[in-house]
């Protein structure tokens, strides 16, 4: 699939350059031997000198000389023939670059799949030799769940469904099954936990679901280095359990269930992100295995290293567009001693977020800073998902590490800051089951929306944006305003430390068309803002139209002449032609 850079003409400028053409051919000496190569390679006359070779001289002295001399002048003059076509070609007319920079769509190639029944029931008997009946699954209704979820925004057509879905267990199995699927022209598609929510795993060219359940091994823990190596199915809060024991924990932590493998394909982050940052900053080396089968490793351990392309972070946020992450390895932090959380309420989101920006601007190093908006907050108390009753406004829930003494001056600071912001009330744990208690509200938001649902055929649409800081007020209020007046249930939630802030909506079949519409003016505003269409979902299938309004036609394009030679799973990120 590697067609860069290969082009007729590039042999005769190698020639050029490697000195055997031009002025510097006529001015190196001819030794005989040459010569004689020469002539064995033209017919019938390189027999001839051969023999005369093998035989030495001819009787006549006179014959002798005039034979060798003609034969070093055809020789010369065929080799001066050659160098000077090649001058000419390689030089003089030099050829047309190889390749552009970019790819746009109407030049990327339409994917050329099979998908038909007889060669899915091929590849079905070759998975079944490698990874055993059990870990094949083709039965329709088994497959259904590959596709989508009820708290995904993406709905698949009922033809975006896998033909086959395949559990291996190691590395080398995700081989053989990509080797498989790249010689019959299958397009795959990654599923791990299932719980992102952009229509990352829709297979939307059918084909080979790689599920990697079976791959959920903590696989060593560098306890002296602080890193950790894993396979994809290792959900994060299984892993912080694990490394609690020795005082360590992994930092991203997006929603409950998600796993390591999507994780790195979305580039999340979480609550944590305010002050450890997003995916991108805790994955040291990745070992991924390609469309057409190829193992590779990113790097080595090492917290630095400057040897080559990062490929590293390319594969990070790539979706499973480039290749199947099968182990990551991962910096860990030492967990803090001594945590405490705060919460604070307000007259209006606008006063919550401006209390936020107060909070950055004075640089507070808190470890985390969230947002519930009103109706974000009604929906917990009615769906009672947590054990207490909340204050029905705007609230921000804070979190802090650190010693007890500096946390205490933390949390006068920050209370300070919200005082000012005109907050309502303002409420700190004074024990570890009260962290507990009070940062619960945040992880549950999903949840309770969800517990809203009238009928069970209602939908969730959860969607996320960012902007710089500054305008993190005017867009909040902006899309609370028109979530309000469309009719729609709908709350906002915010990891607003770094900026970002997701909506989720409630709605039915009738009602698609005006969340499109919530959605679609939301990510408008971000990037009119200078932010960007996701701060931590991914694109998908949801936003891949969105993503050239953010960066750009250009940047896009150099994103397909990326893919084009790596993708096994078409469609996500990117479009492609039909």
């Amino acid at each position: 699939m590697l067609r860069v850079g290969a082009r007729a003409g590039r042999p005769l400028r190698q020639a050029a350059a490697s000195g055997l053409t031009g002025s510097r051919f006529r001015s190196q000496k001819i030794s005989r031997p040459l010569v004689s190569r020469v002539f064995m390679s033209v017919g019938p006359q390189g027999g001839q000198e051969s023999e005369y070779h093998k035989q030495g001289a001819s009787s006549h002295p006179l014959r002798r000389q005039w034979t060798t001399g003609v034969g070093i002048a055809v020789a010369s003059s065929a080799l001066l023939l050659s160098g000077l076509t090649g001058y000419y070609l390689g030089i003089a007319n030099p050829p047309e670059p190889a390749v552009t920079s970019t790819t746009p769509l109407n030049e990327f190639p339409a994917p050329c799949h099979d998908t038909s029944s007889s060669n899915i029931q091929g590849a079905v008997e070759e998975f079944i030799g490698i990874l055993g009946k059990d870990n094949v699954i083709s039965d329709k209704e088994a497959l259904a769940p590959y596709s989508t979820s009820e708290w995904s925004s993406y709905s698949p057509s009922k033809t975006e469904v896998s033909s086959v879905v395949v559990c291996p267990s190691t590395t080398k199995e995700v081989s053989r099954v990509m080797e498989i699927c790249h010689r019959r022209r299958l397009p795959v598609t990654a599923y791990a936990g299932g719980t992102s929510l952009e229509g990352h795993f829709a297979p939307t060219r059918g084909g080979v679901c790689v599920d990697f359940q079976g791959m959920d091994q903590i696989l060593t823990v560098h306890k002296d280095d602080l890193d950790v190596v894993v396979q994809p199915a290792v959900q994060w809060e299984v892993l912080n359990e694990e490394l609690a024991k020795d005082g360590l924990f992994f930092p991203p932590d997006p929603g409950p269930g998600a796993m390591i493998g999507g994780m790195v394909g979305t580039g999340c982050s979480g609550t944590n992100a305010y002050h450890y940052g997003t995916m991108r900053d805790w994955v040291l080396s990745l070992t991924v295995v390609l469309a057409d089968g190829t193992i590779i490793k990113t790097r080595q351990r090492p917290r630095k290293s400057s040897a080559g392309y990062d490929l590293t972070r390319i594969f990070i946020g790539s979706e499973g567009t480039l290749g199947l992450v099968t182990e990551a390895t991962l910096k860990l932090a030492v967990k803090p001693m001594n945590e405490a959380v705060a919460v604070a309420s307000f007259p209006s989101v606008h006063d919550a977020a401006s209390c936020v920006s107060e909070v950055v601007k004075k640089g507070v190093n808190i470890a985390a800073v969230e947002l519930l908006d009103d109706v974000q907050m009604k929906c917990i108390n009615t769906s009672q998902t947590t054990s207490r009753s909340w204050d029905e406004a705007p609230t921000l829930f804070f979190k802090f590490s650190g010693a007890p003494g500096e946390v205490k001056e933390k949390i006068s600071i920050v209370q300070e800051l919200a005082e000012n912001a005109n907050k309502k009330t303002f409420t700190f744990a004074r024990n570890s089951e009260e962290v507990g208690e009070l940062w619960s509200a945040r992880k549950v938001a999903l949840w309770s929306i969800l517990q809203m649902k009238q009928q069970p055929t209602d939908h969730v649409w959860t969607t996320d944006v960012a902007v710089p800081m500054s305008r993190l007020p005017d867009i909040i209020e902006q899309t609370r305003e028109e979530i309000s007046a469309s009719g729609l249930l709908g709350g906002i939630v915010g990891h607003v430390g770094d900026g970002n802030f997701h909506a989720m909506l409630l709605f039915n079949d009738d009602q698609r068309q005006v969340a499109e519409g919530v959605v679609h003016n939301m990510v408008k505003r971000a990037v009119e803002m200078e932010g960007t269409v996701t701060g931590e979902h991914g694109v998908g299938m949801v936003k891949r139209d969105y993503l050239e309004h953010e960066v750009g036609k250009t940047t896009v394009d150099t994103m397909r002449r990326v893919c084009t030679s790596h993708c096994p799973s078409p469609s996500i990120i990117l479009s492609t032609q039909d």
